[in-house]
């Protein structure tokens, strides 16, 4: 599949005014995607978790507009206008007008609200972006006048979604998701996320992952910037092979429900994540003090109690701890007695497994 099939044919319907509303979750990368080429296209694979407690919900409303030569919106977070905003969204319109043609008819209103802190590192993006996706396709929908199948609404939905934010294609479906050429994965491409095709053990259902705030302000290096110190950098094709590596060697992790390779696997990329940031140029930390001390926690009770508990981090300080739901008790019992004292002001988000966004 190519980026032409994603351009309509002819609307066939006119629509004055309207609005759509869509929630849409963060996800938390098990085998990460770090480096990308032009067009949001990845330089590795990625597989995540989609979450079901952090999420965006954005609300999109439309009116024609006489003056067509240029897009014309306003953005709201938790209703303060945010006018910083628009220069990434007007971004993602110039990249996804081709497939969207009908964008400088309208003028929108964008409002948005997040159930955790924003632009820390629990992907606000990916959220915030594919939430925005999934209402311009419910317009486009409308104007189309077509019966577009669910499977292909989806399938837009994630490749505009990647083309606002990478990882924000992997957010419109669960439990699991791949996005990125795999040759080991059916379906699997670089344009859009799909979801993970394989069986998946019960010891992965319901997985728990509860997000320890280490930091909830602003990281100092945003993703973007981090992606492009990938190119050049010394150890960026090595590091592409382990993603390949790692995501084929998950599939027999998950099929097998082997819980110590699971953690093992998902720990290194983690780490492997920060390492390619620590060792770019300019060089930079997202991790903080706090954030080792959770990680030195988690080995030391891992270790006496026999747990699966795991770690793993996005592009930012906070730490996502994973666990089966058999150890819900004994690993919430641990956060709260050992871990919350490295959260800033004791605050963390209890989340779980989840399989997608939904229209309100």
């Amino acid at each position: 599949m190519v980026e032409e099939h994603f351009i309509p044919e002819k609307y066939t319907k006119s629509i004055e005014s309207g609005s759509f509303t869509w929630s849409s979750p963060s996800n938390i990368a098990l085998v990460k995607y770090w480096g990308k080429k032009a067009n949001q296209i990845p330089e590795n694979p990625s597989i995540s978790f989609t979450l079901d407690n952090c999420k965006t919900t954005t609300s999109l409303s439309f009116s024609k507009k006489e003056d067509t030569t240029s897009f014309a919106f306003e953005v709201f977070l938790d209703d303060e206008k945010k006018d910083d905003f628009k220069p990434k969204i007007e971004t993602f319109f110039k990249r996804v007008e081709a497939y969207l043609p009908f964008l400088k008819e309208y003028h929108f209103k964008i409002e948005t609200s997040n159930t955790f802190p924003h632009s820390s590192g629990i992907a606000s993006s990916a959220s915030g972006m594919s939430a925005l996706a999934l209402c311009l396709m419910s317009l486009e929908k409308e104007l189309s006048n077509t019966n577009i199948s669910e499977e292909n609404f989806i399938k837009k939905a994630s490749f505009l979604a990647r083309l606002g934010s990478g990882s924000a294609c992997r957010s419109l479906e669960g439990d699991l998701v791949v996005w990125g050429s795999h040759d080991a994965i059916k379906g699997s491409s670089d344009l859009f996320g799909i979801k993970y095709p394989y069986q998946v053990h019960s010891n992965f259902k319901n997985y728990q992952d509860t997000i320890l705030l280490v930091d909830k302000g602003e990281k100092q290096v945003s993703s973007t910037v981090g992606h492009n110190l990938m190119h050049g950098h010394p150890f960026a094709q090595e590091r592409f092979k382990q993603a390949n590596k790692n995501l084929s060697d998950l599939i027999s992790i998950l099929k097998d429900g082997d819980l110590d390779k699971f953690i093992a696997l998902v720990e290194s990329e983690a780490l492997t994540l920060h390492a390619m940031m620590m060792a770019s140029m300019p060089y930079f930390i997202l991790m903080k003090p706090n954030t080792l001390k959770i990680i030195n926690k988690i080995w030391e009770y891992r270790e006496k109690s026999g747990s699966k508990v795991c770690f793993t981090l996005d592009a930012g300080a906070n730490v996502h701890v994973l666990y089966p739901e058999e150890e819900v008790n004994k690993v919430l019992e641990f956060i709260q007695n050992e871990l919350v004292a490295y959260c800033q002001n004791g605050q963390y988000i209890c989340d779980v497994i989840g399989l997608g966004a939904n229209k309100i």
